[in-house]
């Protein structure tokens, strides 16, 4: 079965603090995640990151863009912030 989201080794410092430290997981299609930790252990960032509302430090993140059957992978796109009308 072909992963629908997948993260290695993904990382996020800001200055001297790792808020997530080299993370690696697979979701496969049809699997419920839950995500789950004390307050400011990185889940949120973690999430962000596979999202792609923000960078990773270090580490690869990948997220299936298409229908399963295509195969194709993509990295997760920048996240794109509305402008005001």
């Amino acid at each position: 079965m072909a992963s629908m989201i997948e993260t290695r080794n993904l990382t996020k410092r800001f200055g001297l603090i790792t808020a997530v430290d080299d993370v690696t997981l697979s979701v496969e299609a049809g699997e419920v995640l839950g995500f789950l930790g004390p307050n400011g252990a990185g889940k949120s960032t973690a999430m962000k990151m596979v999202t792609g509302f923000l960078e990773p430090t270090s580490g690869t993140r990948f997220s299936m863009t298409r229908s399963p059957s295509s195969a194709r992978w993509d990295t997760c796109p920048k996240a794109r912030r509305p402008t005001a009308t």
